[in-house]
């Protein structure tokens, strides 16, 4: 993270402490449809510390030449004062008309980080240097060239399961001099599925029974089992401690695991416990199950899923269980 960027932080930080207390004074808060082009109504600018600074140097600069007649001191003044005067007009055309298209977001789970995709437009041939975004405390930085496409990845944190909204990005630059700070507010209506968490700790799979007619594979190595990177989700009793502790990172025994089988997890069995324990251990469970190839049989108290596997009935299983009573509210896309 640049300067630029960690300066911006605390601007905003700022800003969002005048919000709290004179709302009246903020824009721009209403979820808005993409693509949308950031015009001039939407534009706020603000001196920097350094544009202060200068700004009060002219001045001392001016009165200075007026008092002593000094025809070379006034011109070095003007001058310096176009070149202000440029740098804010350029900073100010680097944001006007930059377009933005769409929101890409991969689902995460609870207490993860969803990762955000911006993608963005320079419909003209001028280039557009030192744009820089901000969405909580995550900022990334871009160039856009003349009549270019570019996309800038940003984060949001997730708290609980269900849909939450992505929330306000700053978009702004002190390009080119850093005395001009030029920014935009861009609230995308998009709401973003979070799965529910993963139990850490808990009972393991329930594996099915073994039969005749269940086909059973070896895990990778010569040995009865073989050490693999440690996988969210992975029970603590399969840890190999010692090996980890020589590697450097975590790793976990797997042992012969059944393929072809299948498993019921079933709402109704898992009594004695809360409903949020209740969906993050299917979560897990479920996940487990797709990593050793089972098919699962996914049973809650309004529907049901499968028996199947892959990646179209995991994504379907979590966000029933994502949806379930008690999640965060919100419409879907």
């Amino acid at each position: 993270m640049n300067n630029e960027a960690i300066d911006g932080g605390r601007f905003f930080a700022l800003m969002s402490w005048i919000e709290r207390r004179l709302p009246a004074l903020t824009r721009l808060k209403q979820p808005e449809a993409l693509p949308l082009i950031l015009n001039r109504k939407r534009l706020y600018v603000l001196p920097t510390g350094a544009g202060l600074f200068i700004g009060a140097l002219l001045i001392g600069m001016l009165l200075g030449a007026l008092n002593y007649n000094n025809n070379p001191a006034l011109l070095l003044s003007f001058l310096i004062a176009s070149a202000v005067h440029s740098s804010l007009l350029q900073g100010y055309f680097n944001l006007l008309g930059l377009r933005v298209l769409q929101l890409d977001a991969e689902p995460a789970h609870a207490g993860e980080r969803i990762n955000l995709t911006l993608r963005l437009e320079n419909p003209d041939g001028r280039a557009r240097n030192g744009l820089c975004f901000r969405l909580d405390e995550r900022a990334s930085s871009l160039s856009l060239a003349g009549n270019t496409r570019g996309h800038v990845d940003l984060g949001v944190v997730t708290q609980r399961r269900g849909y939450q909204r992505c929330g306000r990005i700053a978009v702004f630059t002190r390009h080119p001099l850093g005395l001009f700070r030029v920014w935009s507010w861009i609230s995308p209506d998009r709401q973003l599925l979070v799965y529910p968490a993963i139990e850490r700790d808990g009972p393991p799979l329930p594996l099915p029974s073994t039969d005749g007619n269940r086909r059973w594979r070896r895990s990778p190595g010569e040995q009865l089992h073989s050490l693999r990177d440690y996988r969210v989700g992975d029970p603590l009793r399969l840890m190999a401690w010692k090996r980890s502790a020589q590697m450097g990172r975590p790793l976990v025994r797997e042992f012969e695991a059944p393929t072809g089988g299948q498993i019921e997890l079933d709402w109704q069995t898992l009594d004695g416990i809360d409903n949020e324990t209740r969906i993050s251990r299917l979560t897990r469970w479920l996940l487990e199950a797709e990593r050793l190839g089972l098919k699962t049989r996914l049973v809650l108290p309004s529907q049901s899923f499968g028996p199947d596997r892959g990646d179209q009935h995991r994504r379907n299983c979590l966000t029933a269980l994502a949806l379930l009573p008690g999640a965060a509210s919100g419409d879907a896309p």
